[in-house]
């Protein structure tokens, strides 16, 4: 029995689906426009970094549909083989190739000013947009590329994304997460009212808040609650580090019920008590993060999604825990890919530092590391992918790639001396996203 299965697909690959955006990508006026295959456009756009606090407006409107009570339709669990192999079947690299080559000649690019000005250019959304990264973990019979979990798929792309950087990668994934969360547990109603804003040619913008501004924050004791009232839940709570929460059109909210049980609630912008203010980090700036407050916050029974008895919540924060795996081991494997040919380079006593066993060691160890890392998230992914449990390899691969991918970022910039510390090379600012693995929960998931 494979535990990964990635390469082992038969002809129904849910990845087959996905070709179709590649193609929908390659025949886009976008590819123009921003210069893939030549050297990318440099967008420009502003946004308010000092920062805002407003009541959130109601974007577009959900109407409601579908049969209330009657569940959704679910993504299969993907077959396995027995053979255990990490090489991406021929569709999987495809995809890869097409969102690497989207992450190295439009992502790179437009990070450090993204990250200077706290938001994606919109342009680059579009992009991701293009290439059908919303609806990825959609099923094919709801408008999406998949009809397997695509947690593989998922993990794959955030991983080549990050690769461009950590935080516009937050920001184009975003959408999708929400957009994945209710395929995987959404009622027909739900799906039926929320999906489409996902699946058509102007995809909504939206965001899973979990994490929330208290001291050692644990995704499983949220403070936010959730009480019980005759038409259905009043929520009142903080969350923080909701990527893109200024423009996002519903919000995913995790809340602690009256009997002790977490559960997961569709917000829609807009709603009376929804508030968001910018909260600019020290990293993942380019995601536009904000702070979400809920202040009596009041929603029908409709908004709960999946079960209440906290077990579709618990799912939901190892999944989230999965992506940011994912994004960690694309960010530090730009961080090796910068520091390799730098330590080659750079002399110092008349030859390279590569030539120095300090250096040559700690090289090695970053790549050993990093390996490590990506091993345990691709073994997790294919466990969710193959519909087992993977709440072990889960913990495991998000406590590794927690402590070993920040240490890689210190290491690169340690590696670089004085030229790590300041904005000329990109490292001081991957540093600083890799500093996020172990600290922020939600905002993402496969």
């Amino acid at each position: 029995m494979s535990p990964h299965g990635v390469s082992s697909r038969d002809s129904r690959d849910p990845i087959g689906y996905a070709v179709a955006a590649v193609n929908r990508l390659a025949q886009s006026e976008l590819l123009d426009r921003l210069g893939i295959r030549r050297r990318a456009e440099k967008a420009v756009f502003t946004i308010t970094r000092s920062g805002f606090r407003t009541a959130t407006t109601a974007g577009r409107a959900f109407a409601k549909a579908g049969q209330r009570g009657r569940a959704g339709a679910r993504p299969g669990a993907s077959s396995t083989h027995g053979v255990f192999d990490l090489t991406p079947s021929e569709d999987e690299q495809m995809l890869v190739d097409v969102v690497s080559e989207l992450a190295a000649e439009v992502v790179r690019p437009a990070a450090a000013e993204a990250d200077a000005a706290c938001a994606t250019p919109e342009v680059v959304l579009k992009a991701g947009n293009e290439l059908g990264l919303t609806i990825l973990g959609v099923p094919e019979s709801l408008g999406g590329l998949s009809e397997e979990r695509t947690a593989v798929a998922g993990t794959l792309v955030a991983e080549a994304l990050a690769k461009g950087d950590l935080g516009i990668a937050v920001a184009a994934l975003a959408p999708g997460s929400v957009a994945t969360a209710i395929s995987l547990w959404g009622t027909d109603e739900q799906q039926a009212t929320y999906l489409p804003a996902f699946t058509g040619d102007d995809p909504a913008a939206a965001a899973i808040a979990l994490t929330e501004p208290t001291v050692l924050f644990d995704a499983l004791e949220p403070a936010t609650t959730a009480r019980r009232t005759a038409q259905g839940y009043v929520l009142d709570g903080v969350k923080s580090l909701v990527p893109r929460g200024a423009d996002a059109d519903l919000f995913l909210v995790g809340a602690r019920l009256e009997d002790g049980n977490c559960a997961l609630f569709l917000i829609e912008a807009g709603t009376s008590g929804l508030e968001v203010e910018a909260e600019p980090a020290m990293g993942v700036r380019a995601a536009s993060l904000t702070r979400l407050s809920l202040d009596g916050v009041e929603v029908s029974e409709a908004a709960l999604l999946g079960e209440g008895d906290g077990t579709t919540y618990v799912e939901c924060v190892r999944l989230s825990r999965l992506a940011w795996c994912a994004l960690a081991v694309g960010t530090a494997q730009a961080v090796l890919d910068h520091v390799v040919p730098y330590v080659k380079e750079r002399e110092a006593f008349g030859e390279p530092v590569a030539h120095r066993q300090s250096v040559a060691f700690l090289v090695a160890d970053m790549a050993i590391e990093l390996q490590a890392m990506r091993l345990l998230t691709y073994k997790a992914a294919a466990r969710v992918a193959a519909g087992k449990d993977a709440s072990r390899e889960i913990g495991l691969a998000r406590q590794l790639c927690a402590s070993k991918g920040m240490r890689i970022g210190l290491d690169g910039v340690q590696l670089l001396g004085g030229h790590g510390f300041v904005k000329e090379h990109p490292v001081e600012r991957w540093y600083r996203d890799l500093r996020a693995i172990g600290l922020m929960e939600g905002g993402v998931l496969v």
